[in-house]
């Protein structure tokens, strides 16, 4: 069966393309990708000649998005429509958004729908095209697609299934990539602020998909998109793999400081003066880290690659430490550590024992960079059997220095920093933003003003009336 007959001409379309299904990703991608030399990708599927499926993902067991509008507008299609089942002739094309290791990614909305909010990405895949390897990874990205939840993570919202073709229906990031972003920065890198703010995002994420037993791989600024509101948002999950997790609560004991005023005697009577103690204080974590992970595949981009990796000698969840550090690294640099003059050169670094190099830089007169800087060398330790994470995973990074500033519950709420070319959309009725600084901290007049609407809100609630 050929293309046209599933795929028919451009007078019966709202809008079609034609362009090269070629990769778009940086020459850092370590597995390269060919697909067919054109293709016009269209939805009228009264043309169609074989069956097609569709599975929205309930919103039911997904919490932090159950008030998305989007959930709402696609409720309102399927209503509608005869089997209540979402088509591809339900959405309209707008634009192609570009080529990736899989598929496309074009960007649509749902017909005759009013609300132009209500945009969405569709990743169109088709498996013709592809071997049994990558056919793999497609349906290990569905897999994890499917069962995450979380608000760095994206949300799938239709899986839908027509002849060759698979269109997994997911959130649009209008703000770009982190790695296009970077590179309209001055000197190419971020402040201390600003990669403080993105890493703990990233590092949330991490966390999450670790606890559910998935190594992501492909850590790098191409790969997390940037959302209407500035924050941040994983993308690709095809490289991924699954292991087995045992969550557990870890008791442990960190050194505290503690300030006491005490009195001593002297010949002229009571001096009072105030001295340090250092207290143990017993600390329980959370803890789900898959530590029993193991591959052998070499996947991932060259210059992200750990060295257990580029050894070929296995690996577990080490790998994506390692990346936190290099991810690290690039976002205050605006290059990554071991990068050579080609990527023979560059695997060779970061296999040798040869430690890597932090350059002499304008950097060094920022606050927080020996904090970061320390961060990074201990991630980008070389035995996993000693890298920070690999053992008691987000919870051992979260407690370094560099993150000292950050209240890890209000993650969410923090404004994102000011940096050339980030877009920053306000959000309709966000009674949160409004009330954080750039520091990320609620401020005393901003916490009564939301503790008084909570509370006249909850009064409303209880009399039957609507706020």
């Amino acid at each position: 069966m050929d293309v046209e007959s599933i795929f028919p001409s451009e007078s019966d379309l709202d809008l079609s393309f034609t362009s090269c299904a070629s990769s778009t990703t940086t020459d850092r991608t370590f597995t390269c990708s060919s697909g067919r030399s054109s293709l016009t990708l269209s939805f009228n599927e009264s043309r169609l000649g074989t069956s097609s499926s569709s599975s929205l993902s309930s919103n039911t067991h997904r919490p932090h998005r159950k008030n998305d509008p989007h959930w709402a507008a696609i409720q309102t299609v399927t209503n509608l429509s005869p089997d209540g089942t979402l088509h591809l002739n339900h959405l309209k094309l707008l634009s192609h958004l570009g080529s990736g290791n899989l598929g496309r990614v074009f960007l649509c909305r749902l017909k005759d729908y009013d609300n132009t909010d209500a945009t969405f990405a569709l990743k169109v895949i088709d498996r013709e095209s592809l071997t049994n390897k990558k056919l793999s990874h497609v349906m290990m990205e569905s897999q994890i697609l499917s069962i995450v939840d979380h608000p760095f993570l994206p949300t799938l919202y239709a899986h839908i299934d027509v002849s060759h073709y698979t269109c997994l229906l997911i959130d649009y990031c209008p703000g770009g990539d982190l790695h296009s972003l970077l590179r309209k920065q001055p000197g190419n890198r971020f402040r201390i602020d600003a990669v403080r703010f993105f890493a703990s995002e990233i590092l949330v994420g991490l966390e999450y998909l670790h606890a559910l037993g998935v190594v992501y791989r492909d850590l790098k600024p191409e790969n997390i998109l940037i959302r209407e509101d500035g924050h941040v948002m994983l993308s690709d999950f095809d490289l991924c793999f699954t292991a087995d997790v045992v969550p557990t609560l870890q008791k442990r004991f960190s050194s505290k400081k503690v300030r006491s005023s005490k009195s001593r005697f002297s010949c002229f009577g009571a001096v009072f003066g105030r001295r340090r103690e250092i207290s143990d204080e017993e600390m329980t974590e959370f803890v789900a880290e898959p530590t029993g992970a193991y591959s052998r595949s070499c996947v991932g981009t060259h210059e992200y690659l750990a060295p257990e990796l580029v050894n070929g000698n296995g690996h577990g969840n080490g790998v994506d430490w390692w990346a936190f550090g290099i991810f690290l690294y690039e976002l205050l640099y605006g290059r990554t550590p071991f990068k050579g003059r080609t990527k023979e050169q560059t695997l060779r670094n970061i296999a040798s024992s040869r430690p890597f190099d932090f350059p002499e830089c304008d950097v060094e007169e920022e606050d927080g960079v020996a904090e970061v800087k320390d961060l990074i060398a201990r991630l980008l330790v070389k035995d996993p059997r000693r890298r920070l994470g690999c053992a008691w995973g987000a919870s051992d990074v979260k407690r370094h220095p560099f993150f000292d500033q950050i209240k890890w519950a209000l993650i969410r709420t923090y404004s994102p920093p000011d940096v050339p070319g980030l877009l920053k959309m306000k959000k309709k009725k966000n009674h949160v933003m409004s009330h954080v600084g750039s520091s990320g901290k609620f401020s005393t007049s901003s916490f009564k003003k939301i503790s008084r609407w909570s509370w006249r809100g909850l009064s409303s609630f209880i009399k039957g009336k609507r706020v």
